[in-house]
């Protein structure tokens, strides 16, 4: 359930606050917002599946948003940013279906 609050709260801090992210570091918000809900998705299925750490959780959300954007950065750097870029979009998308799937399954039992 914390996940689940942590979302709420970070979309409503984002709706009701003037957010700017400087120009240098735009490529990598969608990145970092996808690793981000990979994380969270991830907690919440810990939850269903009654082996939630919080100390996992907050290592894991950190960790994908650092590495996803390093990723990204290194791909800038080498010419092939928006390949990266697709690259873990891909991964991680697959990662969030797998755990909504998953979470769908313990709540319908199916």
């Amino acid at each position: 359930m914390i996940p689940a609050i942590g979302l709420i709260v970070g979309i409503l801090a984002g709706v009701f606050f003037d957010v700017s992210v400087p120009l240098e570091l735009q490529p990598y918000l969608p990145i970092a917002i996808v690793a981000a809900l990979d994380a969270v998705f991830g907690g919440v299925r810990a939850v269903m599946e009654g082996i939630f750490n919080d100390k996992v959780f907050v290592v894991s959300f950190i960790a994908n948003v650092l590495i996803a954007a390093f990723i990204v950065f290194l791909g800038d750097q080498l010419g092939v940013g928006s390949q990266l870029s697709t690259a873990v979009i891909v991964v991680l998308g697959i990662r969030i279906f797998t755990n909504v799937a998953t979470i769908r399954r313990h709540l319908f039992h199916a």
